[in-house]
């Protein structure tokens, strides 16, 4: 890249992580220079157990909206929803081009035409290099994950190059036969790493992450046993996965079918775009299933997660249409719950074991690996790239330490390791690198139904307080002389069933009439101290009866 012709004082290059730092997911990283901003992916996460009602979280895209005449493009590594879920949102208010391998870029195509949103997407090869503004030269290099198509990046800045690992594990033997290009990588470290950012979801596991063809091996010999139906859910993402699964069933003389809305659309798309080999007639529609004897049938679905809506869930649950389980049906998770989802798929095997079927999944046998480098692998990254300034990303807290751990083991300085936080941002000059805490709003932003963002703290808070203690609804019409005309009525929602505790119930009507007519006698016609009144008095002798506390909203009607 060409230098500067004056001999001013290069910029900063900014290190900007927007999401993926101290958590699972939600991974979004911009690099700025000069007047230039280039993102490095933009996915999503799932809410936790707190936020009742959200249905995704995403990052908060404020600062590159305020910016939006600086960013130049997004760069997506791979295509799983914590790295490209949060594209429509973005694109909604941000009009950027989108590069992407050939399976990301049809996977967020499918995900804009679900939202209606137009965009200039770009495909993008391992090994191709390419311009974005006039200060980032980006290069692509091959590398293994649990989705086809995955990448990491070269990106070549005034400032020297920074390397993104994406997310990686480093298979030998991966079922595409197109391993991670080691000798590339080995290139990039003599050429000089200015800084590296790494995959840290591994980073507290010892040892290598295993090959997917050790997956392969263990469906194999289950397929071979299996003497009735095989139901195995995966994520419908892991094109690998699902290519080995359909192996097998041939290998069993079994055709297979698909279940679940995300799973048919990537194996279609995959099937497109030539990821996926499947000789015709062993792939059925599964309405057609049901002429299909069970030992000749492999039904691959959607909810390994334990997704209340997911296939899986709705087959445990005996809710869906083409597939009702029988007794000694094989049902198979290949997977491992993400932090969080824990019990949600506890409960989807409790009720898989409770309708009589044959549950194998994580704990029983090896029926899934991870797509995430383990310790040794990422000593071998660094190894080979020899970066001068290293900053953990991808993983909670716990992750980033242990990687900022592994780092100094091998001989990394330790004032050149940067632990940051979402909103930090690293500042790279020709001399020194440093970093300002909170620089950047990098709120998780709450999408609930139709909404982004309308969703905050006070509304989680009081849906909370609803989902623990409930509602009491206190409803009187008062006329403008300052008598009550009628009520008040008593609504319970959430908090007693009103037919079994009728004393309790007009003992609390007679509370809100009693603090009514002493705040209408004392000449209060205010209707925020009214109400205020009411609520503090009922509220009070609520606790008094039952050691809770609903909430309690008074409706007032002037007549």
């Amino acid at each position: 890249m060409a230098k500067p012709k004056n001999n001013k004082r290069k910029p900063f290059l900014k290190v900007i992580p927007i999401g993926g730092l101290n958590e699972i997911g939600k991974n979004m990283t911009l690099l700025e220079y000069d007047d230039e901003i280039m993102i490095v992916d933009c996915g999503m996460s799932f809410p936790d157990d707190e936020m009742l009602g959200i249905d995704v979280v995403i990052p908060d895209f404020s600062y590159l909206i305020s910016n939006r005449e600086k960013v130049k493009g997004l760069v997506l590594t791979h295509g799983h929803e914590d790295h490209i879920g949060a594209i429509p949102y973005l694109l909604r208010d941000l009009k950027v081009p989108v590069y992407g391998t050939r399976l990301t870029i049809g996977l967020v195509r499918n995900k804009l035409e679900e939202h209606n949103i137009v965009a200039d997407l770009k495909t993008i090869y391992a090994g191709d290099s390419f311009s974005l503004g006039s200060y980032f030269e980006v290069e692509t290099i091959r590398t293994t994950h649990s989705i086809a198509d995955s990448i990491c990046l070269a990106i070549r800045t005034p400032q020297g190059v920074v390397f993104h690992s994406g997310d990686f594990k480093i298979d030998y033997t991966p079922v595409d036969g197109d391993p991670i290009d080691l000798g590339k990588l080995a290139e990039i470290g003599d050429e000089g790493v200015r800084l590296m950012l790494c995959d840290s979801t591994n980073a507290t596991r010892p040892g290598f992450t295993q090959s997917e063809r050790v997956v392969g091996r263990t469906l194999e010999n289950i397929f071979r046993t299996a003497k009735n139906r095989i139901i195995i859910a995966t994520f419908s993402s892991n094109v690998h996965r699902v290519q080995k699964i359909i192996e097998n069933a041939i290998l069993c003389g079994r055709q297979v079918a698909v279940s679940g809305r995300s799973m048919e659309k990537v194996v279609s798309l995959a099937l497109e775009l030539g990821y996926l080999n499947i000789p015709d007639g062993v792939l059925v529609d599964i309405k057609m299933t049901r002429d299909i004897p069970d030992n000749k049938l492999v039904i691959i679905t959607t909810g390994s997660q334990g997704e209340p809506m997911s296939a899986l869930s709705r087959i445990a649950s005996g809710e869906h249409k083409g597939v009702k389980l029988k007794p000694g049906d094989m049902v198979i998770l290949s997977s491992t719950p993400v932090p969080g989802n824990e019990k949600s798929v506890s409960n989807v095997v409790n009720k898989l074991f409770e309708a009589g079927a044959d549950v194998i999944y994580s704990d029983i046998a090896e029926i899934h690996v991870s797509g995430h480098a383990c310790q040794e692998e990422l000593k071998l990254l660094h190894s080979l790239l020899k970066p001068e300034y290293f900053m953990p990303v991808h993983g909670e807290f716990r992750h980033l330490i242990s990687h900022a751990r592994l780092a100094e083991s091998v001989g990394e300085k330790t004032e050149n390791i940067f632990v940051l936080e979402n909103g930090d941002v690293l500042n790279i000059s020709e001399e020194e690198a440093f970093f300002e805490k909170h620089v950047v709003d990098a709120d998780a932003i709450l999408v609930d139904g139709l909404g982004v963002g309308d969703v905050g703290n006070i509304v989680l808070r009081d849906r909370k307080h609803l989902s623990e203690s409930g509602l009491i609804i206190v409803v009187a019409a008062i006329a403008q002389e300052g008598y009550v005309v009628s009520g008040p009525d008593i609504v319970s929602r959430g908090f007693v069933y009103v037919k079994e505790n009728e004393e309790l119930i007009e003992s609390a009507r007679q509370v809100s009439l009693d603090a009514l007519d002493r705040a209408l006698d004392d000449g209060i016609r205010d209707w925020n101290t009214l109400k205020a009144r009411v609520r503090d008095e009922l509220s009070g002798y609520i606790y008094q009866i039952t050691k809770r506390n609903p909430i309690i909203l008074p409706i007032f009607l002037e007549v």
